[in-house]
């Protein structure tokens, strides 16, 4: 390795750490002008907006009445309160009754069904016990744990969380089948 860094180093691949200077950069004061700015963002979706609403490639022009109902719903947009900061908000758990689901379908989904069985086939296939009799048509962990949720017999329990971070726990008999 020495040997190495010696040749590159007479090569001027390597520099000496003895011979290498810092260059002084001159400090300047950069004022940063933190100016209020129209928003430019609503500013072009009103633009867009307008343009889908009049109607231009239309034959006929907007009548004065539909003018004015766009022109009181662009002033309403504009006068929208803007949310600058997150308002802390504690979750809460939306009870839940049987047939009474709030939150999401009242079935369960497609991903729900395969997270279900997907944890319940890993269960089985790691020697846990099954809930039902095998069946005999049954080959791999997945078959039993199609035929456990079908009859509604694994002991889960299904969160759905709302975008604020309230959630409902929905145990697995309360879904539509």
């Amino acid at each position: 390795m020495i040997r190495l860094y010696n040749v590159l180093r007479k090569f001027r691949y390597l520099s000496n750490a003895k011979e290498t200077k810092l260059k002084q950069v001159p400090e300047t004061e950069d004022v940063v002008d933190l100016e209020v700015k129209e928003n430019t963002g609503l500013n072009k979706a009103l633009d867009s907006y307008r343009k889908l609403i009049d109607r231009k490639d239309l034959v006929e022009p907007l009548t004065e009445k539909e003018q004015e109902t766009l022109e009181k719903r662009i002033k309403e947009i504009e006068n929208r309160e803007i949310i600058d900061e997150v308002i802390d908000h504690n979750p809460v758990e939306i009870p839940c009754e049987k047939g009474k689901i709030t939150i999401g379908p009242p079935t369960l989904t497609k991903y729900e069904k395969a997270r279900i069985m997907g944890a319940r086939a890993l269960q089985l296939s790691l020697g846990a016990p099954p809930f039902i009799p095998i069946p005999k048509t049954a080959k791999i962990s997945l078959d039993i744990s199609m035929a456990e949720l079908e009859q509604r017999v694994i002991p889960i329990t299904i969160r759905r969380v709302l975008p604020n971070g309230d959630y409902q726990n929905i145990p697995i008999d309360y879904f539509e089948k």
